[in-house]
Protein backbone atom coordinates (compact mmCIF):
# COMPACT_ATOMS: atom_id res chain seq x y z
CA UNK A 1 0.00 0.00 0.00
CA UNK A 2 1.31 3.44 -0.93
CA UNK A 3 2.19 5.89 1.85
CA UNK A 4 0.56 8.79 -0.01
CA UNK A 5 -2.19 9.30 -2.53
CA UNK A 6 -0.78 11.39 -5.35
CA UNK A 7 -2.97 14.29 -6.51
CA UNK A 8 -1.60 13.80 -10.02
CA UNK A 9 -1.64 16.09 -13.07
CA UNK A 10 2.02 16.93 -12.50
CA UNK A 11 2.45 17.80 -16.19
CA UNK A 12 -0.39 20.32 -15.97
CA UNK A 13 -0.17 22.24 -12.70
CA UNK A 14 1.82 22.44 -9.47
CA UNK A 15 -0.91 21.41 -7.05
CA UNK A 16 0.54 18.01 -6.17
CA UNK A 17 3.95 19.50 -5.52
CA UNK A 18 2.48 22.33 -3.43
CA UNK A 19 0.81 19.89 -1.04
CA UNK A 20 3.84 17.72 -0.44
CA UNK A 21 3.45 15.27 -3.33
CA UNK A 22 0.17 13.86 -2.06
CA UNK A 23 -2.17 13.20 0.84
CA UNK A 24 -0.95 10.69 3.45
CA UNK A 25 -2.82 7.41 3.52
CA UNK A 26 -4.98 6.83 6.57
CA UNK A 27 -5.46 10.54 7.17
CA UNK A 28 -8.37 12.86 7.86
CA UNK A 29 -8.08 16.05 5.82
CA UNK A 30 -10.07 19.12 6.86
CA UNK A 31 -10.53 21.93 4.31
CA UNK A 32 -12.13 24.90 6.01
CA UNK A 33 -13.35 28.10 4.43
CA UNK A 34 -16.39 30.30 4.08
CA UNK A 35 -18.81 30.19 1.16
CA UNK A 36 -17.03 31.02 -2.10
CA UNK A 37 -13.54 30.51 -0.70
CA UNK A 38 -12.78 27.69 -3.14
CA UNK A 39 -13.25 24.59 -0.96
CA UNK A 40 -15.24 22.68 -3.58
CA UNK A 41 -12.92 23.59 -6.47
CA UNK A 42 -9.90 22.47 -4.47
CA UNK A 43 -11.63 19.22 -3.46
CA UNK A 44 -12.70 18.56 -7.05
CA UNK A 45 -9.13 19.11 -8.25
CA UNK A 46 -7.80 16.71 -5.59
CA UNK A 47 -10.44 14.06 -6.35
CA UNK A 48 -10.00 14.26 -10.12
CA UNK A 49 -6.22 14.08 -9.93
CA UNK A 50 -6.30 11.14 -7.55
CA UNK A 51 -8.72 9.22 -9.77
CA UNK A 52 -6.48 9.76 -12.82
CA UNK A 53 -3.66 8.21 -10.78
CA UNK A 54 -5.67 5.03 -10.26
CA UNK A 55 -7.02 5.78 -6.81
CA UNK A 56 -10.64 4.81 -6.18
CA UNK A 57 -12.49 7.95 -5.09
CA UNK A 58 -15.96 8.68 -3.73
CA UNK A 59 -17.19 12.28 -3.88
CA UNK A 60 -20.27 13.26 -1.86
CA UNK A 61 -21.72 16.71 -2.57
CA UNK A 62 -24.45 18.46 -0.64
CA UNK A 63 -24.75 21.13 -3.35
CA UNK A 64 -24.44 19.47 -6.76
CA UNK A 65 -26.40 16.71 -8.43
CA UNK A 66 -24.68 14.37 -10.89
CA UNK A 67 -25.24 16.46 -14.04
CA UNK A 68 -24.21 19.64 -12.26
CA UNK A 69 -21.09 17.95 -10.95
CA UNK A 70 -20.08 16.85 -14.45
CA UNK A 71 -20.72 20.36 -15.80
CA UNK A 72 -18.77 21.95 -12.95
CA UNK A 73 -15.81 19.64 -13.49
CA UNK A 74 -15.91 20.27 -17.24
CA UNK A 75 -15.88 24.04 -16.67
CA UNK A 76 -12.61 23.56 -14.78
CA UNK A 77 -11.25 21.36 -17.61
CA UNK A 78 -11.53 18.22 -15.49
CA UNK A 79 -13.32 15.70 -17.70
CA UNK A 80 -14.77 13.30 -15.15
CA UNK A 81 -17.07 11.31 -17.47
CA UNK A 82 -14.61 8.53 -18.32
CA UNK A 83 -13.62 8.19 -14.68
CA UNK A 84 -17.26 7.93 -13.64
CA UNK A 85 -18.01 5.32 -16.32
CA UNK A 86 -14.94 3.31 -15.31
CA UNK A 87 -16.15 3.48 -11.67
CA UNK A 88 -12.83 4.97 -10.66
CA UNK A 89 -14.81 7.97 -9.40
CA UNK A 90 -18.15 7.51 -7.63
CA UNK A 91 -20.32 10.62 -7.27
CA UNK A 92 -23.17 10.82 -4.78
CA UNK A 93 -25.55 13.71 -4.10
CA UNK A 94 -26.53 14.26 -0.47
CA UNK A 95 -29.98 15.83 -0.41
CA UNK A 96 -29.92 18.04 2.68
CA UNK A 97 -33.10 19.93 1.81
CA UNK A 98 -35.52 17.18 2.80
CA UNK A 99 -37.88 18.19 5.59
CA UNK A 100 -39.43 14.76 5.91
CA UNK A 101 -39.70 13.26 9.34
CA UNK A 102 -38.10 9.95 10.19
CA UNK A 103 -34.98 8.22 8.86
CA UNK A 104 -34.65 10.32 5.69
CA UNK A 105 -33.51 13.24 7.83
CA UNK A 106 -30.87 11.24 9.70
CA UNK A 107 -28.16 12.57 7.40
CA UNK A 108 -25.12 11.66 9.48
CA UNK A 109 -26.46 8.17 10.18
CA UNK A 110 -27.14 7.63 6.47
CA UNK A 111 -23.63 8.85 5.63
CA UNK A 112 -22.07 6.43 8.10
CA UNK A 113 -24.24 3.50 7.01
CA UNK A 114 -23.68 3.94 3.24
CA UNK A 115 -21.43 0.91 2.79
CA UNK A 116 -20.85 1.46 -0.94
CA UNK A 117 -19.59 4.96 -0.25
CA UNK A 118 -16.83 3.78 2.07
CA UNK A 119 -15.33 1.18 -0.27
CA UNK A 120 -13.18 3.80 -1.98
CA UNK A 121 -9.56 4.55 -1.11
CA UNK A 122 -10.36 8.24 -0.57
CA UNK A 123 -13.76 9.68 0.38
CA UNK A 124 -14.67 13.36 -0.05
CA UNK A 125 -17.60 14.93 1.83
CA UNK A 126 -18.36 18.40 0.45
CA UNK A 127 -19.66 20.00 2.58
CA UNK A 128 -19.90 18.28 5.94
CA UNK A 129 -21.22 21.46 7.56
CA UNK A 130 -24.34 21.35 5.37
CA UNK A 131 -25.08 17.81 6.53
CA UNK A 132 -24.61 18.87 10.14
CA UNK A 133 -26.91 21.87 9.91
CA UNK A 134 -29.77 19.77 8.50
CA UNK A 135 -29.36 16.73 10.72
CA UNK A 136 -31.95 16.50 13.54
CA UNK A 137 -29.46 15.00 16.00
CA UNK A 138 -27.06 17.88 15.47
CA UNK A 139 -29.94 20.36 15.70
CA UNK A 140 -31.05 18.80 18.98
CA UNK A 141 -27.50 18.78 20.26
CA UNK A 142 -27.09 22.40 19.27
CA UNK A 143 -30.21 23.37 21.18
CA UNK A 144 -28.85 21.57 24.23
CA UNK A 145 -25.31 22.85 23.78
CA UNK A 146 -24.05 19.36 22.92
CA UNK A 147 -22.83 19.79 19.33
CA UNK A 148 -19.41 18.61 20.49
CA UNK A 149 -20.83 15.24 21.57
CA UNK A 150 -22.50 14.67 18.18
CA UNK A 151 -19.26 15.43 16.36
CA UNK A 152 -17.21 13.24 18.69
CA UNK A 153 -19.29 10.22 17.64
CA UNK A 154 -18.71 11.09 13.98
CA UNK A 155 -14.98 11.56 14.58
CA UNK A 156 -14.78 8.13 16.20
CA UNK A 157 -16.30 6.57 13.09
CA UNK A 158 -14.02 8.50 10.73
CA UNK A 159 -10.91 7.48 12.62
CA UNK A 160 -12.02 3.85 12.48
CA UNK A 161 -12.32 4.16 8.69
CA UNK A 162 -8.78 5.53 8.35
CA UNK A 163 -7.06 2.75 10.28
CA UNK A 164 -6.85 0.58 7.17
CA UNK A 165 -5.22 3.29 5.06
CA UNK A 166 -8.37 4.99 3.78
CA UNK A 167 -8.21 8.80 3.68
CA UNK A 168 -11.18 11.11 4.20
CA UNK A 169 -11.39 14.70 3.00
CA UNK A 170 -13.99 16.94 4.66
CA UNK A 171 -14.91 20.48 3.68
CA UNK A 172 -16.49 22.75 6.26
CA UNK A 173 -17.94 26.27 6.21
CA UNK A 174 -17.30 27.57 9.75
CA UNK A 175 -19.86 30.37 9.43
CA UNK A 176 -22.77 27.97 10.00
CA UNK A 177 -21.31 26.00 12.90
CA UNK A 178 -20.52 27.04 16.46
CA UNK A 179 -16.81 27.52 17.07
CA UNK A 180 -16.74 25.02 19.93
CA UNK A 181 -18.46 22.41 17.78
CA UNK A 182 -15.64 22.53 15.23
CA UNK A 183 -13.02 21.66 17.83
CA UNK A 184 -13.33 17.85 17.49
CA UNK A 185 -12.87 18.05 13.70
CA UNK A 186 -9.92 20.41 13.93
CA UNK A 187 -8.29 18.31 16.64
CA UNK A 188 -8.58 15.00 14.78
CA UNK A 189 -7.46 16.31 11.38
CA UNK A 190 -4.06 15.02 10.29
CA UNK A 191 -4.07 17.66 7.55
CA UNK A 192 -5.83 20.95 8.23
CA UNK A 193 -6.15 23.52 5.43
CA UNK A 194 -7.77 26.86 6.23
CA UNK A 195 -8.67 28.81 3.07
CA UNK A 196 -8.45 32.58 3.40
CA UNK A 197 -9.63 35.13 0.85
CA UNK A 198 -8.57 38.73 0.40
CA UNK A 199 -10.14 41.28 -1.93
CA UNK A 200 -7.54 43.32 -3.85
CA UNK A 201 -9.46 45.71 -6.06
CA UNK A 202 -11.79 43.50 -8.10
CA UNK A 203 -9.57 40.47 -7.64
CA UNK A 204 -10.17 37.84 -4.98
CA UNK A 205 -6.92 36.33 -3.80
CA UNK A 206 -7.14 32.87 -2.29
CA UNK A 207 -4.59 31.19 -0.07
CA UNK A 208 -4.41 27.98 1.90
CA UNK A 209 -3.12 28.45 5.42
CA UNK A 210 -1.59 25.11 6.36
CA UNK A 211 -2.54 24.75 10.01
CA UNK A 212 -1.36 21.14 10.27
CA UNK A 213 0.23 18.60 7.95
CA UNK A 214 1.33 15.35 9.57
CA UNK A 215 3.42 12.74 7.72
CA UNK A 216 4.07 14.98 4.72
CA UNK A 217 6.00 13.35 1.89
CA UNK A 218 7.81 16.57 0.93
CA UNK A 219 8.11 20.06 2.45
CA UNK A 220 4.95 22.17 2.39
CA UNK A 221 4.83 25.96 2.71
CA UNK A 222 2.84 27.50 5.55
CA UNK A 223 0.77 29.44 3.01
CA UNK A 224 -0.12 28.32 -0.52
CA UNK A 225 -1.61 30.83 -2.95
CA UNK A 226 -4.00 29.51 -5.58
CA UNK A 227 -6.54 30.64 -8.15
CA UNK A 228 -9.65 29.06 -9.64
CA UNK A 229 -10.30 29.89 -13.30
CA UNK A 230 -12.86 28.62 -15.74
CA UNK A 231 -11.16 26.53 -18.40
CA UNK A 232 -7.99 26.16 -16.35
CA UNK A 233 -9.09 24.83 -12.99
CA UNK A 234 -6.95 25.26 -9.91
CA UNK A 235 -3.52 26.86 -10.30
CA UNK A 236 -0.84 27.51 -7.71
CA UNK A 237 0.26 31.14 -7.55
CA UNK A 238 3.65 32.34 -6.39
CA UNK A 239 3.41 35.91 -5.17
CA UNK A 240 6.43 38.15 -4.71
CA UNK A 241 6.31 40.45 -1.72
CA UNK A 242 8.01 43.77 -2.50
Amino acid sequence: MTDHYSIGLTDRDRVNNAVGDGIPTGSIVLIEGEDGAGKSALSQRFAYGMATEGTDVTYVSSELEAGEFIDQMHSLSYDAVDLLLAERLLFLHANVDTHDAGPTRQLLARLVDAERLWRADVVYVDTLSALLRHDPNYEAGSAAGEENRVLQRLVTFLRRMTRGGKSIVLTVDPSGIAEDALHPLRSVADVYFDIETTAVGQEVRRSIRVRRFQNMNAPVDDTIGFSVQQGRGVSIISRTVA
